[in-house]
């Protein structure tokens, strides 16, 4: 029976699994959005901007494993999407986008809202096509879904709003490949990495989001060999809990001896993790650097980061499964219990200062109320966090399990991210508590999403940090040696603006009440907005800074003291002392 392709698009995904399409319904968009109408066990999810459409989908591709569908109208309508899609790319989240376009006919003639989407969106995605007919499309929707899956990232399919409309028969069923294989290492450089192993003192093992798969066959290595293990945010969720070998993150939010275990090892290897600071890895040059391998299942990430001394491709898991057996040489444990008691130091008196006698505090800090967040959300909640002081907190304050979730935008550092990811995964999963995290500057890029969460009745629990500033803005300026500037605005009632659209609300002030009232809030059926008044002056401080950076921090203060700021800069020192590395 003949059916428009927008119709046969709807059913074939569905039959996929796909469960939702998130977008902004218009014009040449409305044929799709006509078919998730009629068609039974998909629906359309309404969001206030198509960004947040892409951020949701890609956080429930990323929490699935499975599929996951945003969609934009021509012109404005999908290159809001571009943000969430780069999101999910570079995050490894299998989506397809469905960029709608203006009629074929006028495509090239400067038409209402035209744009070339095919160009916009190919840096952003695996696979970026114009459907120019029905039956073309049938095969470029199975060429779209299966190297989104197959490559872990997005797709996108240019539908003209007519091609859509048009008839077509089918359904054109093609079998998809959606339980992928792992990537076999080579013999030759497993045998080469043992050697390196046994001929090394001592080892360091740094992971990434890569080890998701792999926990178990980390830790016997590092049981085996007598090593440290540090991680980056992305490998946080999959190797900090019960973890004896742990020795914290590394990079601008790290905290504990990773750094350190990396720079004194004679040997780091590097799992499943594309680290992006380089700065913050061991490299060629100074006194003894350590040799670096590198393992990861995709090839074209080896050796981009730092010059590697061998690159193994191949699947963590299974990379150490046969590296196990070949190893022959004992290894002391003294370097592994040096780390493990600097880490503990640095814990002691670091992370754990921060949330030390601060319930008579105001404004309240941070990382007291992440700490409480932690000690108080279920045991299999959903964390996501917006890009900047948020990341911090996450990074240092939530604890994994092995259940919970905990991620943000990890690769592509865009603001607002926290919320829409937070829609996608109540949405995935309405009976698992999900909390955003959210800065007060993220949540004001994309405010109208609080809309999006009343009008689907969702459960998230939305926590703001308010504390009227860009704390991460400012911090770069700070180490940059330039007095900040435009960080701050004035203080905003959010709990406010949330009960004005419907959702519940609650405004805490008083660090002795934030246990009391955080946990009413999260045991609040529905929605709820818990905005908390919190203090600008805490900065978060990298393990590690340069000379550089403290000149700059220095030269700022200088600028800010002359400027009239000594208040500021006093608040400042007396919220940070504690952190600062000796």
């Amino acid at each position: 029976m003949a059916r428009t392709f927008a119709q046969l698009l709807v059913t074939q995904l569905r039959d996929l699994g796909v469960e939702r399409i998130f977008g902004v319904v218009g014009d040449s968009l409305n044929p799709v959005v006509d078919a998730v109408r009629t068609t039974e066990g998909i629906e359309w999810i309404h969001v206030r901007n198509e960004e947040a459409g892409a951020f949701a989908a890609g956080a429930e591709a990323r929490l699935t494993g499975k599929l996951a569908v945003c969609a934009g109208s021509c012109g404005p309508g999908n290159t809001h999407l571009i943000q969430g899609l780069y999101d999910a790319h570079r995050d490894g989240a299998p989506v397809l986008a469905i960029a709608s376009h203006i009629p074929s006919a006028t495509i090239g003639t400067s038409f209402f809202q035209e744009t070339h989407p095919e160009t916009l969106f190919r840096e952003c995605s695996h696979f970026c096509e114009l459907v120019n007919s029905g039956t073309h499309g049938a095969t470029m929707l199975h060429i779209a879904v299966q190297t989104a899956i197959a490559k872990q990232g997005v797709s996108v399919l240019v539908l003209p709003g007519d091609v859509a409309d048009q008839e077509v028969d089918g359904p054109l069923t093609r079998d998809l490949a959606t339980d992928l294989g792992r990537v076999q290492p080579a013999a030759e450089p497993v045998g080469r990495l043992a050697e390196l192993i046994d001929e090394a003192d001592t080892v360091t093992l740094f992971t990434g989001a890569g080890v998701r798969d792999a926990r178990e066959e980390v830790l016997s290595l590092a049981e085996r060999v007598k090593s440290p293990i540090g991680h980056a945010f992305g490998g946080k969720e999959f190797m900090q809990y019960d973890n004896p070998f742990d020795v914290g993150m590394s990079g601008l939010l790290g905290y504990g001896a990773c750094y350190e275990a990396m720079h004194e090892a004679d040997l780091v290897i590097l799992l499943g993790t594309d680290f992006p600071y380089s700065e913050f890895l061991p490299g060629p040059g100074g006194k003894n650097p350590p040799k670096i391998v590198q393992i990861d299942a995709e090839a074209a990430r080896l050796g981009r980061r730092v010059p590697l001394d061998l690159a193994l491709h191949g699947d963590v898991g299974l990379t150490l499964q046969a590296l196990m057996p070949l190893l022959t040489r004992e290894k002391s444990a003294r370097f592994l219990h040096r780390q493990l008691k600097a880490h503990h130091k640095a814990l002691t008196g670091a992370v754990s200062a921060y949330t030390k006698n601060v319930e008579r505090m105001r404004p309240i800090h941070p990382e007291f109320v992440a700490a409480t967040l932690d000690d108080l959300a279920d045991d299999d909640a959903v964390f996501t966090v917006d890009t900047g002081m948020c990341n911090v907190w996450g990074a240092r304050y939530i604890t994994p399990n092995g259940k919970r979730r905990l991620f943000g935008s990890w690769h592509h550092g865009s603001m607002a991210n926290a919320l829409p990811q937070a829609i996608g995964a109540s949405l995935a999963f309405p009976e698992r508590q999900v909390i955003s995290m959210s800065g007060d500057g993220g949540l004001g890029m994309l405010l109208g999403e609080l809309l999006t969460v009343k009008l689907h009745d969702l459960g998230t629990k939305i926590v703001v940090f308010n504390n009227s500033s860009l704390g991460m803005v400012k911090l770069e300026m700070l180490v940059e040696g330039l007095p900040d500037h435009g960080t701050d605005h004035e203080d905003v009632d959010y709990a406010a603006i949330a009960q004005g659209v419907g959702i519940g609300a609650v405004r805490i002030t008083d660090p002795r009440t934030l246990k009391k009232q955080l946990a009413a809030a999260l045991a609040t059926p529905g929605p709820m907005l818990i905005d908390v008044v919190t203090d600008p002056a805490a900065l978060s401080m990298p393990p590690k800074i340069s000379a550089q950076q403290i000149r700059g921090f220095a030269q700022a203060s200088t600028r800010i003291v002359l400027g009239g700021g000594v208040g500021k800069m006093l608040d400042m020192a007396a919220a940070n002392l504690r952190n600062m590395p000796r």
